[in-house]
């Protein structure tokens, strides 16, 4: 699978990027042979790009991936986990025995822990430690500000530094910040030095906010991009009544837009999530796409849709039905993005290593 250069660092992701988020039991139980079964899958598809955080699950995600990667060369792997969210005891006394479980939150993992928001310079080192240590791993590849929407002064002024220095210590090889919104990424890409920010759902095939500013930030700073959310919380898998858009049921303007999305990626025998993978990659500044698995199944299924050809003629029809804008850029045609001839790249394609 081909890898790209993450801005000035030497840190390389591979195209397509694992989420494991779903293996720390999001939203419902993942057995540990399952989790450990999707991200086998992943390895042997070339995914080699690992993306976790305390977050999710509570640290299941990090203590599965961690395992599931022990026994692999390590420098043939890179793997992204975040700080902003300390796990501390769920009873506060230290005991670690709380009730109840996690699903307010979205995982299905017993409240032992709580979430504590800390972008102290202490609390990114903490945060790191014990990401470190639920890994397995003495340094982690890329760490990224998770969602420091409502402690942006405090990210920029406390937590940014302390990961400045420790990617001087070679603890971390790329820092950022990850989001669901493109504003404050933008300002971090301004006023810091960042490598790498994390989008998640605002560049997709159905909406391009982060086209307005981030992503032109970026492109001109030589700074990369990773996309997460491609698929609108699944609604670009299926726009049925019923979907989700945003993690809550799709408002019907939504839904018709994904509606119409459908009908013309189908017109040209391509199914819809497949046209949404591959938009993301059309623009100079996106790394990787970011994408989530429970399953053997899911896992096999996103690199299938990957990589199905995409004709130039489907970007050109959304475009003439006003469903993509005339400057967005779209991916160049090529017969896929996963080429199994590693050293013989599809002709009109990026070269198998490529900045940025």
């Amino acid at each position: 699978m081909r890898t790209r250069t993450l801005g000035r660092t030497d840190v390389e992701v591979t195209e397509l990027s694992y989420g494991a988020a779903g293996i720390g039991n999001l939203y419902h139980p993942v057995p540990d042979e399952e989790a450990a079964a999707a991200i086998d899958a992943a390895w042997d598809a070339g995914i080699r790009t690992f993306d976790t955080a305390p977050h999710y699950g509570l640290g299941l995600s990090e203590r599965r991936l961690g395992e599931a990667l022990r026994d692999r060369p390590r420098d043939t792997y890179t793997v992204s986990t975040k700080v902003g969210r300390l796990l501390v005891p769920a009873d506060g006394d230290g005991d670690g025995a709380g009730d109840g479980d996690d699903l307010a939150n979205g995982f299905a993992v017993p409240a032992t822990l709580r979430r504590v928001w800390d972008f102290s310079a202490d609390g990114v080192r903490r945060s790191l430690e014990a990401s470190l240590d639920r890994l397995g791993l003495d340094r982690v590849d890329i760490a990224l500000l998770h969602d420091p929407d409502d402690h942006a002064e405090q990210a920029l002024d406390e937590a940014y530094p302390a990961l400045e220095r420790l990617r001087g210590e070679g603890v971390v090889g790329a820092i950022g910040v990850g989001m669901n919104q493109s504003a404050l990424p933008a300002r971090f890409l301004r006023e810091t030095d960042i490598d790498v920010v994390l989008l998640a759902g605002r560049y997709t095939l159905l909406e391009q906010e982060g086209l307005t500013e981030l992503l032109p930030e970026a492109a001109a700073r030589g700074r990369s991009v990773l996309i997460g959310g491609v698929l609108n919380s699944g609604l670009l898998t299926d726009p049925a009544p019923g979907a989700t858009y945003d993690y809550a049921p799709a408002p019907e303007p939504v839904l018709d837009r994904a509606r119409r999305l459908k009908a013309v990626t189908e017109r040209h025998g391509v199914p819809l999530r497949a046209a949404a993978l591959h938009f993301p990659l059309g623009h100079p500044a996106v790394a990787s796409v970011l994408t989530g698995a429970r399953s053997t199944d899911e896992v096999r299924d996103t690199v299938e849709q990957l990589r199905a050809p995409v004709p130039a003629a489907l970007w050109d029809e959304l475009r003439a039905e006003g469903l993509l804008a005339p400057a967005v850029p779209v991916p160049t045609p090529r017969t896929t993005p996963l080429d199994p001839l590693l050293d013989t790249p599809v002709e009109g394609s990026p070269s198998p290593k490529e900045s940025s």
